[in-house]
């Protein structure tokens, strides 16, 4: 790994996302909408008595943490990974002396630092606005950082695996499509998992899509059990792991069969 072109390679991306910086404030805003229609919902639903096991007060929590989650986890980057294998654009990263994964990684931590510059500070206005309320513990805390650190990992390789099928159709975008809608739907955005019906809910807690936004949220509220969160961390490390493995694996096919011109 060529650790120093890496770092040099990130600052030369944000820079040029810095020079577009309003359009990416409206793309994070627009990201941060779902969550807050939902908190909106369930927070009026929940009224004086709570659902669930969570009152007012802790559906405002929840989401507006899950929002700054979201943010974190969402890998925008896998979006132009197709149009880089379908233009051309491959060949300039192959000819770089770093593996090509470091250019998407580039996009990514520079994208991060874009859009937690405009979803922190609101999220933090919502929160001395609405008063959320949550008690979180020191162990709580740095269980649910190392949840989130595998969260980001997971739907990044989950959806890099899925821009690499590029390689072999030119419409690898819906299936991300198609993923962003089950991560609302699974995750925990659209409803915390523990409110959803049985199917949907047995789904949610074997599949990966709870594990890239809702898990790390569900460790601070003390309502999940150690023995559920340990079973979710290892959920975490098995979906992370098969990710991992299937990007190697078309990484290399596609790159077996890749030709293009220009670039």
């Amino acid at each position: 790994m060529n650790l120093r072109g890496g770092i040099a390679l990130i600052k030369g991306t944000w820079a040029s996302w810095m020079q577009y910086r309003a359009f990416f404030f409206v793309l994070a805003f627009g990201w941060m909408v779902p969550p807050l229609v939902s908190m909106l919902v369930w927070s009026a639903a929940a009224g004086a008595d709570g659902i669930g096991g969570l009152s007012q007060a802790e559906f405002t929590a929840y989401y507006l943490i899950l929002i700054l989650v979201n943010q974190i986890t969402y890998a925008q980057s896998n979006w132009t990974m197709g149009d880089v294998i379908r233009e051309g654009g491959l060949n300039t990263w192959l000819l770089r002396p770093m593996p090509s994964i470091f250019n998407v990684l580039a996009s990514e931590c520079a994208g991060k630092v874009v859009y937690m510059a405009f979803v922190t500070p609101v999220a933090v206005l919502l929160a001395l606005v609405l008063r959320p309320e949550i008690t979180v513990s020191p162990d709580r805390l740095a269980l649910a950082l190392m949840s989130l650190c595998l969260a980001w990992a997971l739907r990044f390789l989950w959806g890099y695996w899925l821009a690499l099928l590029a390689f072999w159709t030119p419409r690898a975008d819906a299936l991300l499509a198609l993923q962003d809608a089950l991560v609302f739907l699974l995750s925990g955005v659209a409803a915390p998992v523990l409110l959803l019906p049985g199917g949907l809910q047995t789904a949610a807690r074997l599949l990966p899509f709870r594990y890239m936004v809702g898990f790390p949220v569900e460790i601070l509220f003390q309502n999940a059990g150690v023995g559920e969160i340990l079973s979710g961390l290892l959920f975490q490390v098995f979906w992370l792991a098969a990710a991992a493995v299937l990007c190697r694996v078309l990484w290399k096919a596609g790159l077996r069969r890749y030709a293009a011109v220009g670039g």
